[in-house]
């Protein structure tokens, strides 16, 4: 299945791994290739990336896996590990993984020499159907997450849904927090499709079967759920690429989530602070009188059906978590800006730029 973003195109199904040389050359042809992965997934899928994109012009690069890694150093080691190898402006870098990868492999395309193409793929389900969509890239900072980055559209995505057949079920149940929030922003339909499996576990054991099965029957429902919250993520890319305006309501539930995330020194899986950050959010929004009464109960619903936390971690004060928002890349003269929901599938804030501008004391009152 493909999606048209704005340039470029995502192509999600199976087996896509190994005509990876094929589908890079036809929109990045290059001299040399910097493949990125973590050091979970370059033992996993390094061999068969390489072979695809020609072994011979292939420079292997592996990075630290985990949010913790995601800093400067790693950029910069990246980067002159380039150097190192007498690469130039004819390079492509291929980022292979999941968001923290696909961040910093990003962020290395756009600065080196100042600026290569860069193809996304994907092997982690939060990637594929979210932080590999957009061109958003970066590395966090100890003031907060994503701090230093660039807008970097990629050349493609290559979402090979097969490669979730290794990915561990927390990492699973990580990626549906960002299902969820597409939901909850767009689509009620979406949402109540998601939900119509008894867990994540049974959509994730479809990467098996489909894997088993040669990519027919049961197996292509995980394709389709995720091209399909890939398309509520690509259509609202391509009505605002540089978060001007719109593309501030996919950051539902990251204000407060970042903020924990952080404040848990990234103990926290990303869509687990997510997933915290959107009941929490969603509780605010019907505080203010934006969000319809019994809305934070299906958004809480939805997030204990991912088996996913639901309320701040123990040793997380409320008010540093106040303090963390206001130094989120969101925050606008010092506040804190919301992207809050009306109702599940309809977002508010239109009429006040995207965003609502909110209260400490209110996210505090939340909070506690």
């Amino acid at each position: 299945m493909v999606i048209d973003v704005a340039g470029y195109s995502v192509t999600i199904g199976r087996r896509l791994l190994d005509q990876l040389g094929q589908a890079v050359t036809a929109v990045a042809p290059a001299h040399r290739f910097a493949l990125i992965a973590d050091s979970n997934v370059m033992p996993l899928y390094g061999d068969r990336a390489s072979n695809a994109l020609g072994s011979a012009a292939t420079v292997r690069i592996t990075i630290e896996a985990g949010e913790v890694h995601k800093t400067r150093d790693a950029w910069a080691r990246a980067t002159d590990e380039m150097l190192a190898a007498g690469m130039g402006r004819d390079t492509t870098v291929v980022a292979l993984g999941g968001g923290v990868t696909g961040d910093v492999a990003g962020f290395v395309a756009s600065t080196f020499m100042r600026g290569v193409d860069v193809v996304q793929v994907p092997t982690s389900l939060l990637a594929m159907l979210d932080a590999s969509i957009g061109g958003k890239t970066g590395v966090d900072t100890v003031a907060g997450k994503n701090l230093v980055g660039t807008f970097h559209p990629p050349a493609a995505v290559v979402a090979d849904v097969s490669l979730l057949a290794t990915l561990p079920a927390a990492e699973f149940r990580s990626g549906m927090a960002e299902a969820i929030k597409h939901g909850v922003i767009a689509s009620a339909e979406h949402l109540r499709r998601i939900m119509d499996k008894p867990s994540p576990d049974a959509w994730r054991a479809l990467s098996r079967e489909g894997e088993a099965n040669g990519g027919v029957s049961a197996g292509d429902a995980l394709v389709d759920l995720i091209a399909h919250s890939a398309s509520i993520k690509a259509e609202v890319v391509r009505a605002d690429g540089r978060e001007a305006g719109k593309r501030a309501w996919l950051n539902f539930g990251h204000t407060i989530g970042h903020a924990v995330e952080m404040l848990s020194g990234y103990r926290l899986l990303h869509g687990e602070a997510v997933a915290i950050g959107m009941v929490l959010e969603t509780r605010l929004a019907e505080r203010l009188g934006v969000a319809s009464a019994g809305t934070a109960d299906e958004v809480t619903k939805a997030v204990r059906w991912a088996g996913l936390p639901d309320a701040l971690p123990a040793g997380i004060a409320p008010a540093d978590v106040v303090a963390a928002t206001r130094g989120d890349k969101k925050a606008r003269s010092g506040s804190a800006q919301y992207a809050l929901p009306a109702s599940v599938g309809k977002m508010a804030g239109v009429e006040s730029g995207w965003t609502i501008a909110v209260p400490d004391a209110d996210v505090l009152a939340v909070l506690k």
